[in-house]
């Protein structure tokens, strides 16, 4: 028998790093750009489900889940949407091949039991306060909102989220049911080849 020191002595095998090569980290980070201009290729179904199917694995607080997304198809829903954009931005949203309207659930909780289910009491130990819930709901949906568009990106499209819209006029007409708030607007397609130089980036020393 190998005595204890012996056994902790012998050299772990660890297990292979895997990175993305230069080509994927453009596609994601370095060559990407939020541009507001795009070709008439149209966006699909199933490119809208393959996106999603990549962005729904992004971690959340307590796997709390709180984004909901309205893909905003027919022309009597865009108009509704472009009512309540910014005025620089309507002919932006006007003009995508894909327009989403991303919101919060305030009552993601509900869901918990399923999406959390070593913590049976989560719901109501820890989210049975409504602003309690809000804050993190509005927290989560944002960070699920990025990695929704880091899955955008990793299908060839390009996307440019804003927040200069009425959220609260959105919310009404796109959420009436009371629990659920509108967070941003994500405009999506193949990216014009003209579209502008990106903007410059702090430096990590800055």
């Amino acid at each position: 028998m190998r005595s204890s020191s012996t056994a902790r002595s012998r050299p772990r095998s660890e297990p292979e790093r895997v990175t993305l090569d230069d080509a994927a980290r453009d596609l994601l980070f370095r060559a990407a750009r939020s541009v507001t201009s795009f070709s008439d290729e149209a966006v699909t179904h199933e490119d809208v489900r393959e996106i999603y199917e990549l962005a729904k694995w992004g971690p959340t607080s307590f796997n709390q889940q709180p984004l909901r997304v309205v893909v905003v198809e027919s022309a009597t829903a865009l108009d509704r949407l472009v009512d309540v954009v910014s005025p620089d931005n309507r002919p932006k949203v006007a003009a995508a091949p894909l327009v989403l309207l991303l919101g919060f659930d305030v009552d993601f909780h509900e869901r918990l039991p399923t999406c959390y289910p070593g913590l049976p009491g989560l719901k109501d130990d820890l989210f049975a306060d409504v602003e309690v819930r809000r804050e993190s709901a509005r927290l989560n949906a944002a960070l699920q909102a990025a990695y929704l568009i880091l899955a955008i990106r990793s299908v060839g499209l390009a996307v440019c989220p804003m927040t200069g819209f009425d959220a609260d006029a959105a919310t009404t007409r796109f959420f009436p049911g009371g629990t659920r708030r509108a967070l941003m607007v994500l405009i999506v397609g193949v990216p014009d080849p003209t579209a502008a130089e990106r903007l410059p980036r702090l430096d990590f020393d800055d």
